[in-house]
């Protein structure tokens, strides 16, 4: 059982739009949230709470509030997944989900949250399956596209048309990974987590059927090849095409692809990594008059790789003037207005070593109030044709009756996350 009603509320509690599944939620019990809220800091909102055999349920999304209740023992997890596919369905519609554009189409958002659940069980939550019959032309103008609800809807295949043909078959597959990381002033690893996910663009004909072969730890060690590096990946989430009953028997990745853009896959590695830019500073005060960073960042990945885009982000006291820099690669600028330098490397290239120094005058007035600088360093980079994790694509297998010839490509790239270096 999930929700029994759903309400949209702005950030004070005031309901801009409702949808009443069971009939048994009283309309007033909104009015329990929205005290509830204005009683109580945003930090201190519980995504879930039970009050007079009520269940609250509750995501917020910009300025909103999207609320679901219950008066049954209902699948907690369930339903805030059911929350945020509501907020991935209007986005695909209006762009912004906000409560100005929740407002100006009212209609469309009643019409997509009567169609998404019936009776309290989520129905349609893709949004290109319901692009098919609810389509907007016209600010405030709700078409409705067929006399009958496509047979997506009713298929097994609900995110996946019938007939679809295309010229050319191919498939791109991206392998794109964010590393989060947390290092001390003394030079430690606090925090490192790595967050991947597996992007998939099809431009398939028909209704094929494919299987993805991952060097997954698990299936590895379970076929004898545990020699070999295999990545042992935590918090796997699917996209609904895939078959999970397979997975949890042997591991096998296997799924009908819906129609062009999607996420197949996301997952997390909880592991020690190495700094893939390792970021070394001295900074040297001079009596209040001056103050010197020598800033030393080297890169610990193979020669072979190159991080694009590379900005190293150095704090400086809020009263820093009279900037004066010296580098052996890339570009420095100063960004006075948020109190700190940015050193630019358009492509840092694997192994290498690189130093820039920057000078700024103090005003010797607040000399004896500065504060040292607090805020850490933090590194923005990308790198193609690499993951941290070591995972790899060993196979991906297309099979559709017409037996056509489908290209599939796979890229890698490892991006950074929260990445961040304490002085």
């Amino acid at each position: 059982m999930s929700a029994s009603a759903v309400f949209v509320m702005d950030l004070k509690g005031k309901v801009l739009i409702s949808r009443d599944y069971r009939g048994d939620i009283p309309m007033n019990i909104a009015e329990k949230f929205a005290k509830f809220v204005q009683n109580s800091d945003e930090m201190e909102i519980k995504p879930v709470f039970t009050e007079d055999d009520c269940t609250f349920l509750s995501v917020k999304h910009n300025n909103i509030y999207l609320m679901a209740v219950s008066r049954r023992n209902t699948n907690a997890l369930v339903v805030l997944n059911f929350l945020y596919q509501v907020v991935e369905v209007f986005e695909n519609y209006f762009t912004e989900v906000c409560e100005e554009s929740i407002k100006d189409n009212f209609v469309i958002t009643y019409e997509l949250l009567d169609e998404m659940m019936d009776f309290g069980y989520p129905q349609t939550t893709e949004p290109k399956v319901l692009k098919e019959f609810i389509c907007v032309q016209e600010k405030h103008k709700l078409v409705r596209q067929p006399t009958a609800a496509p047979t997506s809807i009713t298929n097994a295949v609900n995110w996946r048309t019938e007939g679809i043909k295309h010229k050319k078959n191919e498939i791109f597959l991206d392998v794109i990974e964010k590393l989060h990381l947390l290092v001390g002033a003394n030079g430690n690893v606090l925090k490192s987590e790595i967050m991947g996910v597996v992007k998939m663009k099809s431009f398939l004909s028909g209704m094929p059927e494919l299987k993805l072969g991952l060097n997954d730890k698990v299936l590895m060690d379970a076929t004898g090849r545990g020699g070999r590096r295999g990545v042992d990946m935590e918090d796997i989430r699917f996209h609904q095409c895939v078959r999970l009953l397979r997975f949890e028997n042997d591991r096998t990745i296997s799924f009908v692809p819906p129609d062009g853009d999607f996420d197949l896959m996301t997952y997390r590695l909880n592991t020690k990594v190495r700094p893939l830019i390792w970021v070394e500073s001295v900074v040297e005060s001079h009596k209040g008059s001056r103050i010197e960073f020598m800033i030393k960042a080297r890169s610990n990945f193979k020669r072979q790789s190159t991080a694009n885009s590379v900005e190293i982000i150095i704090p400086v006291p809020a009263d820093a003037d009279s900037p004066k820099f010296k580098m052996g690669i890339g570009k420095v600028e100063y960004v006075a207005e948020k109190s700190h330098f940015v050193w630019k490397i358009k492509q840092f290239v694997g192994q290498k070593e690189y130093i820039v120094r920057a000078h700024f005058g103090l005003p010797s007035v607040a000399a004896e109030e500065r504060e040292a600088v607090k805020d850490p360093i933090r590194v923005a980079f990308e790198i193609p044709y690499f993951t941290v994790s070591g995972i790899q694509v060993r196979y991906l297998k297309i099979v559709e009756k017409s037996n056509y010839h489908a290209l599939p490509w796979v890229r890698y790239i490892t991006q950074n996350g929260d990445y961040q270096i304490r002085i």
